[in-house]
C-alpha cells in the first residue's frame, strides 16, 4: 500500500485538530513530557518543534526559553496552527512563539538557526524513505553542538518480541494507512545514519508498544 501523501496528512490533522488531545495526547504525553526533560532546554534558547500539533509541547518550550528565548513550530495542518496558536495566547506566549505551517521535508529556516529541534510522534508519520531528509534538514538547521530530541513509537529491541497489539498495529499501518498513519521505526539507527550523536536514550511503553526517547548532537 502506498502511504499518506502530505495533502491526506494535512486533510486529517486538519479535521481532528479540536479533539485531538482527547483522541491522542491523552496517551502520549508522559512521553512526550519525558523527551522534553531529556532536552533539557534552557533558558535563551532558540528551539524548533517539529510537528507541533495542539502546541502543549510549545507550552513547555515557550516555559524553558524564557523571555530571551524564542520557539518555532512548523505542522503540516493549517487546523492546529489555530488551535495551538490559540493556546499559546491565552498562555502570554505570542511574543516568542512563530507558528508556521509547511513542510519538515524543506525547513524554511537558515543554518544554524536552532540550539535545539523536538519532535513527539512525528518522524513515524512520515514515509521511512523521507525520514532521512527530515534528519539531514534537522542537522543543517541546527548550531554546532546543538540537539535533537525525538520520541516515537519504536521498533523492538533486538531479542524482543512484538506484542499482538503491536503486530495489529504495524498491520493495519501496511494494509490502511489512511486510518493509521504511523508506523514503529527505529529511531536510534535513523538518527546516526544523518551524523547525529546519540547522548541518551530512554525506553518507554504505551498500551505495550514500544516508545522511545532519543537524544543527540550535531558535530
Amino acid at each position: 500500500m502506498s502511504q499518506p501523501t502530505p495533502a491526506t496528512n494535512q486533510s486529517f490533522y486538519d479535521r481532528i485538530s479540536h479533539a485531538y488531545d482527547l483522541i491522542s495526547d491523552a496517551g502520549e504525553h508522559k512521553a512526550r513530557e519525558t523527551g522534553e526533560l531529556a532536552l533539557d532546554i534552557q533558558a535563551g534558547e532558540h528551539v524548533l518543534e517539529i510537528g507541533y500539533g495542539t502546541g502543549n509541547s510549545m507550552i513547555h518550550l515557550a516555559e524553558a526559553v524564557g523571555d530571551s528565548g524564542t520557539v518555532a513550530g512548523i505542522d503540516v495542518s493549517t487546523g492546529m496552527q489555530q488551535v495551538a496558536t490559540k493556546k499559546l495566547t491565552a498562555k502570554g506566549f505570542a511574543d516568542r512563539i512563530d507558528l508556521r505551517v509547511g513542510d519538515a521535508r524543506k525547513l524554511p529556516y537558515e543554518d544554524n538557526s536552532f540550539d535545539a529541534v523536538f519532535a513527539s510522534f512525528t518522524l513515524e508519520l512520515f514515509p521511512l524513505e523521507d525520514i532521512p531528509a527530515v534528519l539531514v534538514e534537522v542537522a543543517r538547521v541546527l548550531k554546532p553542538g546543538g540537539r535533537l530530541g525525538v520520541v516515537s513509537m519504536a521498533t523492538v529491541l533486538d531479542g524482543d518480541k512484538a506484542s499482538g497489539l503491536e503486530k495489529t498495529y504495524v498491520w493495519m499501518h501496511e494494509h490502511f494507512p489512511h486510518i493509521v498513519d504511523c508506523q514503529p521505526i527505529d529511531v536510534v539507527g535513523l538518527v546516526k545514519k544523518a551524523g547525529l550523536t546519540i547522548q541518551q536514550k530512554v525506553e518507554l511503553a504505551i498500551w505495550t508498544m514500544p516508545v522511545r526517547c532519543v537524544v543527540a548532537t550535531v558535530s
